[in-house]
C-alpha cells in the first residue's frame, strides 16, 4: 500500500532531465533489473562512476528493500526504508510489468540503447520472460550483461536460492568469524551481497574495456559463493596448500602476533605489530624484553598467542585508552580504537574523504548518505575529478514518464 502511494507521489515530482554528471562511465547507460542488494550495489557503483542508471521495478511494490525495515523514515503514510536508501543513489526508477506486452516493449527499447544490464534473477527466470542472454544480445550485440546468482549459474547446486546469511555459512566465512570454533558469527553487514556487487562492477568495467577492441559485449557472471571464496585469502591457502582447517580466533590474527584487540584500564585498544621492527619498537616502549623465550619471532608469538596476550595486557593495564593510543603513536606502533557507527559518521576524517554525500530527496528533504569509496585525480595538474553531484535514491516510478518520453524521442545509433 505504501509503495503504491509512493508511486502516485512520484508522478507529482517534476521530471528531472538526465544530465552528464562526469566520471569515468559518463555517457554509459545501465539498465538495472536487479533487486535486494548484490545487483543494486553493483549498479550504484556504476552510477557513482557517472553512468546513467535506470532501475526497473515491479509496479505497486518496487524493489523488495523498499519494505525492509525498520528503520523507516519520512511520512507516516508513506515511510521510506533506509535499507533501500543505502544502495540506490544515482538511479532513475521506472516501473515495468515484464509479463506485459508494454513492459517487454519498453525493456527491449532500453536494451537497444544500453551499454550494461544488471540482473540477479534465479537461473531461468529471464529466459521465461523472453530475455535470455542470447535474446538480449540479439537486440544489442554490444551489451555487457552482469548476472549475479547465489551459488553459481551451473554446477550441482546452481538451483539453490542465494541469501547472504546462508552463503556466509556455506562459504565458510562464519567458521572463521566469532570468539572461537564453537561460536560461528555472521559479519555485521551483508558482505556476500556487497562483495558480489563489487566483483560484478569490476567485471563490467573490464568487459567494457574489452569491447573497445572487439566491438562485442559479453556476459559477466559472479555469485555470492564466488565472492566469498574470492576473499578467503591466506585462509584459503591454509587449506589448499598447508592442508589445515582454519578456525575462528576472535579478535586476534591467525598468522601475526600481537595483532588484535587488547584490554587496558577501562577499555581496550587494537594494535597491529606486523613486523619484527614494530615488535622491537613496541617492546622498547613498554619495557618488554623482545627476546623473551617463546616470543622472539612472529612464528613463536603465534604459537604462544595466549602468553602474548597476557604480556601485552599486563603492559597495558595501567593505561586508559586515549593515553595508551597516544603512547603507541609516539612509539610508531599502528593502533586504533573500536568506534561505534555513530562515532564513525561523526568523524571528520570521513567527510575529508568524500564519504558523506548530501542529496535532496523528494519526500525526505536534505539527507546525508554514505558516499562512494573511490576518488579520481588528474595526472597533469592533480585536480580532483571525482563526481560530486549525486542524486537521491528514487521514489518508485519517479522517472517513468521521463524515460518513456526519452525513448520515444530518441533513435538507436
Amino acid at each position: 500500500m505504501t509503495s503504491a502511494l509512493t508511486e502516485s507521489r512520484a508522478a507529482e515530482v517534476p521530471k528531472p532531465v538526465p544530465q552528464e554528471t562526469g566520471g569515468p562511465l559518463s555517457g554509459r547507460l545501465v539498465v538495472d533489473l536487479s533487486r535486494a542488494l548484490a545487483g543494486p550495489h553493483a549498479a550504484m557503483m556504476m552510477g557513482d562512476l557517472g553512468a546513467r542508471v535506470i532501475k526497473i521495478e515491479n509496479p505497486g511494490t518496487g524493489d523488495d528493500t523498499r519494505g525492509w525495515g525498520p528503520p523507516f523514515v519520512g511520512p507516516e503514510d508513506d515511510p521510506q526504508a533506509t535499507y533501500f536508501l543505502s544502495c540506490n543513489r544515482n538511479k532513475e526508477s521506472l516501473a515495468l510489468d515484464l509479463k506485459s506486452d508494454d513492459g517487454r516493449t519498453i525493456l527491449r527499447q532500453l536494451l537497444e540503447r544500453a551499454d550494461v544490464v544488471v540482473e540477479n534473477f534465479r537461473p531461468g527466470v529471464l529466459e521465461r520472460l523472453g530475455f535470455s542472454t542470447d535474446a538480449m544480445h540479439a537486440v544489442n550485440p554490444r551489451l555487457v550483461i552482469l548476472s549475479i546468482t547465489g551459488f553459481g549459474h551451473d554446477g550441482p547446486e546452481s538451483h539453490r536460492s542465494g541469501y547472504d546469511q546462508i552463503l556466509q555459512g556455506e562459504a565458510g566465512l562464519m567458521s572463521l568469524t566469532g570468539s572461537g570454533p564453537d561460536d560461528p558469527q555472521r559479519v555485521g553487514v551483508p558482505i556476500a551481497d556487497l562483495l558480489s556487487g563489487m566483483y560484478g562492477a569490476y567485471g563490467v568495467v573490464a568487459a567494457l574495456l574489452e569491447r573497445e577492441h572487439t566491438g562485442r559485449g559479453q556476459v559477466v557472471r559472479t555469485s555470492l559463493l564466488a565472492s566469498l571464496v574470492g576473499v578467503h585469502a591466506f585462509q584459503g591457502t591454509k587449506v589448499t596448500v598447508a592442508g589445515e582447517d582454519p578456525e575462528a580466533q576472535g579478535n586476534h590474527h591467525p598468522s601475526i602476533a600481537p595483532y588484535g584487540l587488547f584490554r587496558c584500564r577501562n577499555g581496550s585498544v587494537q594494535i597491529s605489530v606486523g613486523s619484527e621492527k614494530l615488535w622491537a619498537a613496541f617492546t622498547s616502549a613498554f619495557s618488554i624484553d623482545p627476546g623473551t623465550e617463546g616470543l622472539a619471532t612472529n612464528a613463536d608469538r603465534v604459537r604462544n598467542r595466549t602468553r602474548v596476550i597476557e604480556v601485552v595486557e599486563a603492559a597495558f593495564a595501567g593505561y586508559e585508552p586515549e593515553p595508551l593510543l597516544a603512547k603507541l603513536a609516539m612509539a610508531g606502533v599502528p593502533a586504533g580504537k573500536v568506534r561505534t557507527l555513530k562515532e564513525v559518521y561523526e568523524w571528520p576524517q570521513l567527510a575529508s574523504q568524500g564519504l558523506l554525500v548530501d542529496v535532496e530527496h523528494p519526500l525526505l528533504g536534505s539527507v546525508t548518505l554514505p558516499g562512494p569509496p573511490l576518488r579520481f585525480f588528474d595526472n597533469v595538474d592533480g585536480a580532483e575529478s571525482t563526481k560530486r553531484a549525486h542524486t537521491p535514491p528514487p521514489l518508485l516510478n519517479q522517472h517513468g514518464d521521463g524515460v518513456r518520453e526519452w525513448l520515444a524521442a530518441t533513435e538507436v545509433d
